[in-house]
């Protein structure tokens, strides 16, 4: 499997910890936008900032999150991500506790859903880009293509491969018109109407 930038391994009790559609949300706004007060965090979020002060300190508790006393002033309390991504492994899908597997579950589909509201909001905003940007610089394509698992494994290696190594080249801040880009994969199998030998 390539190497992973800055990804933090869940356990089963950070992932109870993260399984939580707005916690998510938080996070994923601290990774992409930096630091944040929960006022901030509550007013890009249409929510109160009496919930998102209670589960920026859940986020702290499980370390997801730390303090950026460096943003403050007076008695403003600025929040940080830890890391920029989780992994999680098979074993939490297959916990014997339900209660694990029920966390694992929820995380899985928020992480859908907040991918689809990212494509839904970018396919919204398209026209507000410039022409670099949307002419041929985003992709919305799919493939159907017949792997074996050992085969799907090593597609998967070589797209983080593939990935990490414009990670590691990513231009300075004052490039023009370098953006964030988002990049959604999925790999999984489907049912067809074909008969098996």
């Amino acid at each position: 499997m390539a190497e992973r930038f800055d990804v933090r391994k869940l356990d089963a009790r950070s992932l109870r910890g993260l399984a939580h559609p707005l916690r998510l949300e938080m996070l994923n706004s601290l990774r992409r936008q930096g630091p944040a007060t929960a006022s901030m965090l509550a007013e890009r979020l249409g929510e109160s900032s009496g919930s998102t002060s209670y589960h920026l300190r859940q986020l702290a508790e499980h370390g997801f999150i730390e303090d950026a006393p460096e943003h403050g002033k007076g008695r403003e309390r600025w929040w940080r991500a830890v890391d920029k991504g989780v992994a999680m492994d098979k074993e939490l899908l297959q916990s014997p506790d339900p209660a694990v597997r029920g966390a694992a579950d929820l995380l899985l589909h928020e992480l859908v859903n907040q991918r689809n509201r990212e494509l839904a909001t970018w396919l919204s905003t398209r026209d507000q880009w410039s022409p670099s940007w949307t002419d041929d610089a985003t992709d919305l394509s799919d493939w159907t293509l017949r792997l074996t698992p050992e085969q799907s494994r090593e597609l998967i290696g070589r797209l983080h491969e593939l990935v990490n190594s414009y990670r590691a080249a990513e231009p300075p801040e004052d490039t023009p018109e370098a953006e964030q880009v988002r990049l959604h994969t999925h790999v999984f199998p489907i049912k067809s109407d074909r008969k098996r030998p």
